[in-house]
């Protein structure tokens, strides 16, 4: 775990134990690895080898110009697969992180094995609720406390980070079915059943794609690894399971 050089911006990078296949697990938006690889690594981290990284504005990657869009994000990330992981890998990604992997999905079929998606919505409208990211931008003490600490950036950019992010949630992402069918990797669309978008566009997303399983988690919300940790494990581990299966079968 340390800063790496990512192609001119210093980039917060984790490397887990090489147990396996390369996997990049990607956290969700206005957060950071530190907070989501700890969710998935049980169920990954005896058969993967795990990478992860703080996207920029996020965790402890400073901010640079154009960040936050997500045409930006999916740039970011194949620029990690190809300088640091070095070859195709398996992609999980809760929320902002699962739409990348989407996105990547699609610019860079040659570099991803497949795909876990979990709280993913692969178009702006998706049926959120009215003024869903409007409203007074509250920040606990909690997390004020830990920008601070952990980011290069000034505590007072927090505000402005996250205001960009709700004004980008408005108009992005715009994948469309038409983009989703293109992608011929085999993905896992996970969601929880209370997600802030309707569960239509889940199965809109699941529906697109080629070589696809679906799970809607009962009685969890966005935080679905949270919400219902020991299901979402077991969800993980029968299709990480399933696609080893699928190798040896090939060979």
């Amino acid at each position: 775990m340390a800063y790496i050089d990512l192609r001119g911006h210093q980039t917060w990078s984790n490397e887990f134990a090489n147990n396996g296949e390369a996997l990049l697990s990607l956290h969700g938006g206005l957060s950071a690895s530190h907070r989501w690889d700890y969710l998935i690594l049980p169920a990954v981290a005896d058969n993967y080898h795990v990478y992860s990284y703080d996207r920029t504005a996020h965790g402890r990657t400073g901010i640079r110009p154009g960040y936050y869009h997500f045409e930006f994000q999916a740039n970011e990330a194949i620029a990690y697969i190809e300088d640091v992981i070095k070859g195709p890998t398996h992609m999980i990604g809760h929320s902002d992180g699962a739409i990348i992997s989407l996105m990547v999905a699609i610019k860079r079929p040659d570099l991803v094995k497949s795909i876990v998606s979990i709280g993913a919505n692969f178009n702006w409208d998706a049926g959120f609720a009215p003024n869903e990211f409007d409203g007074e931008i509250m920040i606990s003490e909690e997390d004020a406390a830990e920008y601070a600490e952990l980011s290069p950036d000034a505590p007072e950019n927090q505000q402005s980070i996250i205001k960009r992010a709700r004004e980008i949630w408005k108009s992005e992402p715009t994948m469309t079915t038409e983009d989703l069918a293109k992608i011929n990797c085999p993905v896992l669309v996970m969601a929880g059943e209370e997600e802030p978008f309707s569960n239509h566009h889940t199965i809109d997303l699941y529906e697109a794609l080629a070589d696809a399983d679906l799970a809607i988690v009962p009685g969890a919300t966005h935080s679905v690894m949270k919400d219902k940790p020991e299901f979402a494990l077991a969800i993980l581990k029968d299709f990480y399971s399933g696609l080893r299966e699928r190798d040896l079968d090939q060979q």
